[in-house]
């Protein structure tokens, strides 16, 4: 990691990364806690303002010479970053679980290992995905002009990230926009400032020049006016809902777009011919990866009632099979949650529940002691009045809803504001074949859950309040650029419907209207021959071209 700094209370301290440089916060310091004991255990200075739009100022201005370098070079920086990353991967791993609380194994497999996946997809296939491309008129009398469409980089992109997966996001997008041709400023979540800084420092170790990548640690108020700065040609955001649509209406001053990943509440469907040991193995590991802070987290499961018993019972099993623990111990499968006031969402969501009637199957009691630890739980009895399977709980409660058949467990999975993924259990074709495509939402998996977010080349995003937009794959890239259609026009006559007006241009026009668009090909004939016969369309228009393009008049 980048070299810390030591302060009089002998917290180390982090800077923020301005123009390539390190650049100390005038606007304050922020704890950094650990959520597995509730201590602070690192500082971050937080810049004011005025240092915020210098980083913004610094992507400004190395915008031009950054697009304007061949896609092969950029590649090369992103597989240098790559190669950083595999370097520091057990680094990086230790800094997450301490500062975010997930076990590092899980680090590995849901943070490090994602990331190098979609550097390596982006540095070897972005150069085809945007490439350009000619177009043929479709016009007649704009046949003979030569057009291309090209996809350019918005500029400045502000990447705002989450602190449910500290590294995987943020350097998934910041790499996305880069390969594209854009610079970036990264602003991280306030509870993991650190892993979001390292990120800017893989980047910077990969030799990026100055000001392409700018990481700044900032309040509420500072990020604000991020969101409103003209300067930035887009926005990633990824978070809650509500955060989301503050981000939008700033966005909106500027009519700077946006992209938004946000909330689920994401169902799972098991079918009575699923393979219950496979189904409550994946969705006990889909519900409870992360602490269960995971947009796509497996929040709801209908199961068909014949089967329900013996799979809540798996679950059930498995689930009291997790250990519960210090992240950095190597026997942890679940750490703790990475805020306390999540842990009290969670605890709101199962006391809603319970006084609504759902049974606790295990777990449902916040444990003694230090962090902010909370055991995995499984509820029943539950309906869709309790909070539990309407809101976005984002900790480590699996409720599960026996239902009568297929079309209930559908009607139901898709009774909801979110869409973001969902998972279907099933061993016949058939059936997965109607989940998939009657499920709403953005990825839907049969016999799996989650982990569509590892695929390089899939998009990433949601239906309905799940989100604006796509994140990986084309979908993603084609995200930060915009589209921008070029012609040239290789004749010299002036155009056909240039000035000056009159009434031979009055009837060349009805004219041109019946010839390129009457019903019967008799009076378009018509129409065609009654264009051939004027002077302007013969001195403008150009015969030749006409007749090398006359497949147009079809």
């Amino acid at each position: 990691m980048a070299t810390l700094t030591e302060t009089p209370a002998a917290l180390a301290t982090r800077h923020s990364i301005v123009n390539g440089r390190d650049e100390t916060g005038a606007a304050g310091v922020r704890d950094t806690i650990s959520p597995a004991d509730g201590r602070p255990f690192a500082q971050v200075s937080l810049l004011s303002g005025a240092q915020a739009g210098a980083a913004v100022e610094a992507a400004r201005a190395a915008f031009p010479a950054w697009s304007a370098l061949p896609f092969r070079e950029r590649a090369r920086y992103l597989l240098r970053a790559r190669d950083v990353l595999v370097e520091r991967a057990d680094e990086m791993t230790r800094l997450i679980a301490r500062e975010q609380g997930k076990p590092e194994a899980e680090g590995h497999a849901a943070e490090v290992l994602p990331a190098l996946d979609a550097l390596k997809h982006l540095a070897s296939s972005s150069e085809e995905a945007l490439r350009e491309e000619d177009v043929e008129s479709a016009v007649l009398v704009l046949a003979h002009k030569e057009g291309r469409l090209l996809q350019v980089p918005y500029g400045v992109v502000l990447v705002i990230s989450p602190w449910n997966y500290p590294l995987s996001l943020p350097l998934i997008c910041v790499a996305t926009a880069l390969i594209a041709g854009n610079t970036v400023v990264l602003k991280p979540a306030p509870a993991t400032t650190l892993a979001g800084l390292e990120v800017g420092e893989i980047f910077r170790r990969a030799g990026l020049p100055p000001g392409v990548v700018n990481v700044v640690a900032t309040d509420d108020a500072v990020a604000a006016g991020l969101v409103e700065d003209p300067r930035v040609g887009k926005i990633v955001f990824t978070g809650s809902v509500a955060t989301g649509k503050r981000v939008m209406a700033a966005a909106a001053k500027n009519l700077t777009p946006v992209v938004l990943e946000l909330g689920g509440k994401d169902a799972a469907v098991v079918c009575r011919d699923a393979d219950l040991d496979l189904a409550a193995q994946g969705i006990v590991w889909g519900a409870f990866l992360n602490a269960g802070q995971t947009c796509a987290s497996v929040e709801r499961v209908y199961v068909e009632a014949p089967v329900a018993d013996e799979f809540v019972r798996k679950v059930v099993e498995r689930t009291r099979a997790l250990r519960t623990g210090d992240p950095g111990r190597g026997d942890t499968d679940m750490g703790p949650l990475t805020l306390e006031r999540q842990r009290r969402i969670v605890e709101e969501h199962v006391a809603d529940a319970v006084a609504r009637g759902a049974k606790v199957e295990t777990g449902g009691e916040t444990p003694a002691g230090p962090g902010f630890f909370y055991p995995p739980t499984v509820l029943t009895n539950v309906t869709h009045d309790m909070r539990i399977m309407r809101e976005e709980t984002f900790g480590p409660v699996l409720p599960i809803m026996a239902v009568s058949g297929l079309d209930e467990a559908i009607r139901l999975a898709n009774e909801s504001d979110y869409g973001l993924t969902a998972s279907g259990w099933t061993r016949d074709g058939d059936t997965a074949r109607r989940l998939q495509q009657e499920l709403q939402a953005g990825a839907v998996s049969i016999n799996d859950c989650i982990s569509t977010f590892g695929e390089p080349a899939a998009p990433w995003g949601g239906f309905k309040q799940s989100g604006i937009g796509r994140t990986h794959g084309l979908a993603g890239l084609r995200e930060m650029v915009q589209w921008k259609y070029v012609t040239r026009d290789p004749a010299r006559a002036p155009k056909l419907w240039w000035y000056p007006y009159g009434e031979d241009l009055r009837r060349l026009m009805a004219s041109a209207v019946r010839a390129l668009h009457a019903k019967s090909a008799w009076a378009r004939l018509k129409a065609q021959l009654a264009l051939a016969g004027s002077s302007r369309f013969r001195r403008r228009a150009g015969v030749a071209r006409v007749v090398q393009n006359a497949d147009k008049l079809l």
